[in-house]
C-alpha cells in the first residue's frame, strides 16, 4: 500500500502541484512571518542594547513619580554623590530631548520620535567616550551643535555648516562643530541625535542645573550589583532609583520582543486565512484523484485491502505532499522575510544591521504546518474513498450523499449560522460586546460554509436567466455549477473567506472615517491645529508668535497636566478660556460652556459619570505641584477625539505647572483656510520641519490614518488568500471536466465547437466565484454593521457607509477570478479528442 501511495503521487503531477502551491503559500507566510519578525526582532534588540554596554548603574527619577508633587530632574548634588560612591570610576549626567533636524531643503531628516538631542558630556580628557568625533571638534555654548555621522551623511552637512534645529518649535540655527560615531540603536534604526553641551542641552529641554539620568561607571573588578547596591546608599528616599546595565538591556530586549509579537500576530493571523482557505483546495484535488481511479480503489479492496489500508493510502500520498510544500514553502518563506526587511528600508523605516534569523523553530513549525494541513485536509476524501463499496465503484456507481446525511449537515449548519447570528446581534447591544461579536461571527461563518451546498442551487439558479443569454453553452453551465454542490461550495468558500473579511474591513474604516471627517467639522470651529509633527511638546512661544499675526482672529493652546481628582489620578486640559468657544463647538449634555475663567470647568461625559458629576458640582483637585483647590463644574459635554476630560482655564493651570508646553494650538483666522494663510502660518513657525499646521481635513485623516494603513495591508495580505482561491476554482474545473470527458465528447459530436465548450467551462466558472463573492459581500456588510454598533459607543458621530463603488469592484474582482481561473481548464476541454472522450468511462 506503501509503494501504491508512492506511484500515485507521481501519477498525477499537475493537480498535485496545485496542491503543493496551495499549502506552500500558506507555509511560506506562515516561516516569512517568524523570519522577519525574528530577524527584525534580534537586529533591534542588540542594537538597542548596545547603548547600555558603557552602563554599569543607571539613575533614573523614580517612575512612579508621574503624578502631583514630582521630584525635579536629577540635579548635579546628586551626579557629584555618585561620582564619589566606592567602586564607582566615573559618573555622567545624561540630558535627552527631540531634535529635530532640517535637511537643506527644509524637510525633516530622520523617522519621527527616534529625531533625539542630548548632550556631549566630556570626561576629564574632554571627550566623551561614547560619542568619538570622526571631524571636528565637540560643541562649545549656545550656538554650537555635533551631529551623528548617518545623518550628517543623509543631509549632506560638513563640519562649519549652519543648521536649522527645532527641540519644541521655535527653529534655531546653530553651527555643525563636530560629527560624530554612535552605537544609538534609535540611529541605527534610520534616527538623528544631535549633541549639544551640556548647559545649553539643559536650557533646551527645560531643566536648568538637572538630568534625565545619571550613568555610573564601575571601577575594575566591581560587579553591577555591588555598584547598585552603593549607588542605592546615597539616593534621595523615594524621588530616584537604580537600575542595573544588565537590568535595563534585559528591559529593552523585553520590551522590543512584547512589540514585535504584536506584529507577528497579526501577520500570523493572515497566514491563517490563506491556510485556511487552502484546506478547500487540498480537500477539493484529494477529492479529484480519488474520484479518477475509484476502479483502482475498489480491486485493492477486492483482492483484501481493508477500509483502513485505502484511507492510509491517501494520507500516504498527503503526507509526501504536505512533506515537500513545508519544505519549500519554509525554503520560500526565508525570501519573503530577507524581501521584507529590504522592503522596510525601501520604504524609508530603516532597519538595524544584523543576520537573517532562521531558528530551529521556525523550520520545525513550517514542516508541521503543511503536513498537518495537508493530512487533515485530505482524511475526509480518503474516508469516502473506503466506504465506497467495491462492486459498485468497478462500475463507476460513485456513492452519493445520503437524504440522511445531508439533512444532518443542513441541520448543523443552520443550528451554527443561527446561533452566530443570535450572537452578533446580542453582541451590538452589549457595552463591551467583543468577545461575544467575535465568537458569534465565527460560528455563523463555519454555519454559512456548512450551509453553502444548500445555498448554492437556488441563488446560482437566479443566474440561469443571464446565462441562457450565452445559448446552449450558458444553460450548460449554469446546470454544471450545481452538479456537485458540495465542490462547488469547497470551491466558492474559499472566495467568500476573503471577500468577507476585505468588505466588512472597508465598510468599518469609510464608516469610521465618515464619523470622524463629522466630528472633526462639528467639534472644531478653528481653521488650523497646529502641533510637532511627532507628537512631542510644543513650545508655548509658537502660540505667542501666532496671536501676533494679522490673519489670526483666536489662538488657544492646549496643555495636558497630571493631577489628583480626590484619590484618582486624571488629567486636566488648560485652554485659553477667552477665545475657546471661538475654537470649539461642544455639544454639552448638561449645563453649557459658560464663562471658562477662574475655578469654573467642563468635563467629559464618561468623566461625569465615573466620579458622579453636573453642573453646579464640586471637584477637588490635586495640581502637579502638591497644591490643592476646588474646582466647579459649569457643564458635562460629550467628549471627542480631539477633546475630552476636565478642561480650564491655562490662566488657572499655568502657575502648578513646573514646565508649561503645549500639545496642540487651535487658530481661527480671517477669512477661513486658505492656501495663501497656511503659508502665512508656517512662514512666521520659521518653516520648521518639525511643525504640522493642518486644516479640518488633514486632522480627520491624520486621526484615520492608522484605519487607511490597516485597511491597505489587509488588501495586501489577503491577497495570498485570494491566489490559494484562485487555485481552487481551477482544480473544481478541472475535476468537472475530467468527470464530464464523455460528455464533452457527446457535445462535440453533436455539434457544440471547442468556442462553445471554452465558453460553457468559463461561464461555469463566472457563476462558481460570482456565488462566493455575492455570499462573502453578504456576510462583509452584515459583520460591518455589526461591529459599528459597538464602534458608535465610543464614536457618537459614527455613521453606516456603504461604499457602493468598491463593492462593486469587488464583485468585479470575483468575476475575473472565475474568468482567470478557467483558462487553462476550458482550453483543456476543448482540445479532448471526441472519439476517445465518447469511449471514456
Amino acid at each position: 500500500m506503501f509503494r501504491t501511495a508512492l506511484r500515485n503521487v507521481l501519477a498525477h503531477k499537475a493537480r498535485l502541484l496545485m496542491t503543493v502551491l496551495a499549502v506552500m503559500l500558506g507555509v511560506a507566510f506562515v516561516s516569512g512571518t517568524l523570519v522577519f519578525t525574528s530577524t527584525i526582532s534580534d537586529a533591534y534588540q542588540a542594537s538597542s542594547q548596545k547603548g547600555f554596554d558603557d552602563v554599569d548603574v543607571a539613575i533614573r527619577p523614580h517612575s512612579g513619580d508621574s503624578g502631583p508633587g514630582a521630584p525635579a530632574p536629577l540635579d548635579q548634588k546628586l551626579l557629584d554623590k555618585a561620582a564619589r560612591v566606592p567602586n564607582a570610576a566615573s559618573a555622567t549626567g545624561i540630558v535627552s530631548g527631540f531634535a529635530a533636524i532640517a535637511d537643506k531643503k527644509g524637510e525633516l531628516l530622520g523617522n519621527g520620535f527616534s529625531t533625539s538631542g542630548g548632550n556631549y558630556y566630556p570626561g576629564s580628557d574632554g571627550k566623551d567616550a561614547r560619542y568619538p568625533m570622526q571631524s571636528g571638534e565637540a560643541p562649545h555654548g549656545p550656538h554650537e551643535f555635533a551631529l551623528d555621522a548617518r545623518t550628517a551623511d543623509k543631509g549632506g552637512y560638513k563640519v562649519g555648516d549652519t543648521v536649522r534645529i527645532s527641540v519644541d518649535g521655535p527653529v534655531h540655527e546653530q553651527k555643525l562643530t563636530g560629527i560624530f560615531t554612535t552605537d544609538d540603536g534609535a540611529v541605527a534604526a534610520g534616527g538623528s541625535l544631535a549633541l549639544f553641551d551640556t548647559a545649553t542641552a539643559q536650557k533646551l529641554y527645560g531643566m536648568p542645573g538637572g538630568f534625565s539620568e545619571i550613568d555610573v561607571k564601575a571601577a575594575p573588578g566591581t560587579s553591577q550589583t555591588e555598584l547598585k547596591s552603593a549607588v542605592d546608599k546615597v539616593l534621595p528616599k523615594g524621588s530616584a532609583e537604580a537600575t542595573t546595565g544588565k537590568q535595563l538591556a534585559d528591559d529593552m530586549a523585553k520590551m522590543v520582543a512584547e512589540k514585535m509579537d504584536g506584529m507577528k500576530t497579526g501577520l500570523l493571523v493572515f497566514a491563517g486565512i490563506a491556510l485556511f482557505v487552502g484546506v478547500f483546495l487540498i480537500a477539493n484535488t484529494f477529492t479529484m484523484l480519488v474520484a479518477q481511479r475509484t476502479k483502482e480503489l475498489a480491486l485493492l479492496r477486492a483482492v483484501g485491502a481493508s477500509r483502513r489500508q485505502v484511507t492510509r493510502s491517501v494520507l500516504i500520498e498527503a503526507f509526501v505532499v504536505g512533506t515537500v510544500a513545508g519544505v519549500t514553502g519554509m525554503a520560500v518563506g526565508i525570501g519573503i522575510g530577507a524581501g521584507l526587511r529590504a522592503l522596510m528600508s525601501n520604504l524609508g523605516n530603516t532597519v538595524p544591521d544584523g543576520p537573517l534569523v532562521v531558528s530551529p523553530s521556525t523550520v520545525l513549525i513550517s514542516l508541521v504546518v503543511g503536513v498537518v494541513i495537508t493530512v487533515l485536509a485530505a482524511w475526509l476524501p480518503g474516508r469516502r474513498a473506503a466506504r465506497i463499496p467495491p462492486v459498485a465503484a468497478m462500475n463507476s456507481v460513485h456513492a452519493t450523499a445520503t437524504t440522511k446525511s445531508l439533512v444532518l449537515r443542513n441541520t448543523i449548519g443552520a443550528l451554527f449560522a443561527g446561533a452566530g447570528a443570535a450572537g452578533v446581534l446580542v453582541a451590538t447591544g452589549m457595552s463591551d460586546g467583543k468577545l461575544v461579536m467575535g465568537g458569534g461571527a465565527v460560528l455563523l461563518l463555519i454555519g454559512v460554509f456548512v450551509l453553502t451546498p444548500l445555498l448554492s442551487r437556488p441563488l446560482i439558479a437566479l443566474a440561469r436567466p443571464v446565462l441562457r443569454v450565452f445559448g446552449i453553452a450558458g444553460t450548460l453551465a449554469g446546470q454544471n455549477a450545481v452538479r456537485n454542490p458540495r465542490r462547488t461550495a469547497a470551491t466558492a468558500s474559499a472566495l467568500m473567506v476573503g471577500l468577507t473579511l476585505i468588505t466588512g474591513m472597508t465598510v468599518i474604516a469609510g464608516s469610521v472615517q465618515t464619523g470622524i471627517d463629522k466630528q472633526a467639522t462639528a467639534a472644531l470651529k478653528a481653521d488650523y491645529v497646529v502641533s510637532m509633527s511627532t507628537r512631542t511638546p510644543l513650545s508655548p512661544d509658537v502660540a505667542k508668535k501666532l496671536a501676533t499675526l494679522d490673519e489670526v482672529t483666536a489662538v488657544s493652546p492646549l496643555r495636558l497636566s497630571g493631577a489628583r481628582a480626590g484619590s484618582d489620578h486624571t488629567v486636566l486640559a488648560g485652554v485659553n478660556g477667552k477665545d475657546f468657544d471661538k475654537l470649539t463647538r461642544l455639544d454639552f449634555t448638561q449645563g453649557s460652556l459658560g464663562a471658562l475663567h477662574g475655578n469654573h470647568v467642563v468635563v467629559d461625559d464618561h468623566t461625569a459619570k465615573q466620579k458622579g458629576l453636573h453642573p453646579g458640582s464640586r471637584l477637588p483637585v490635586t495640581f502637579e505641584d502638591g497644591k490643592k483647590t476646588t474646582l466647579t463644574v459649569s457643564g458635562v459635554y460629550q467628549g471627542n477625539q480631539m477633546l475630552g476630560g476636565v478642561i480650564l482655564d491655562n490662566a488657572t493651570l499655568a502657575p502648578h505647572q513646573k514646565q508649561a508646553t503645549d500639545t496642540q494650538v487651535l487658530v481661527k483666522t480671517r477669512g477661513g483656510a486658505t492656501d495663501a494663510t497656511k503659508e502665512a502660518l508656517v512662514t512666521a513657525l520659521g518653516k520648521n520641519p518639525a511643525i504640522s499646521v493642518a486644516d479640518k481635513k488633514q486632522v480627520s485623516e491624520e486621526i484615520a490614518q492608522a484605519f487607511t494603513l490597516m485597511l491597505n495591508m489587509l488588501y495586501g495580505l489577503l491577497a495570498m488568500a485570494v491566489i490559494v482561491a484562485v487555485l481552487g476554482v481551477i482544480n473544481t474545473l478541472a475535476m468537472s471536466v475530467f468527470e464530464r470527458s464523455q460528455e464533452i465528447g457527446m457535445l462535440r459530436a453533436i455539434g457544440l465547437d471547442r468556442s462553445g465548450i471554452k465558453r460553457m467551462v468559463r461561464l461555469e466558472s463566472l457563476a462558481i466565484s460570482l456565488f462566493g463573492g455575492v455570499l462573502g459581500i453578504g456576510l462583509g456588510i452584515f459583520f460591518g454593521w455589526a461591529a459599528g454598533e459597538l464602534i458608535s459607543a465610543d464614536l457618537k458621530t459614527y455613521e453606516l457607509v456603504l461604499p457602493w463603488g468598491r463593492i462593486g469592484l469587488f464583485l468585479a474582482a470575483a468575476a475575473a477570478v472565475g474568468v482567470l481561473a478557467a483558462l487553462w481548464p476550458a482550453r483543456r476541454a476543448a482540445r479532448l479528442n471526441m472519439l476517445e472522450a465518447i469511449k471514456a468511462e
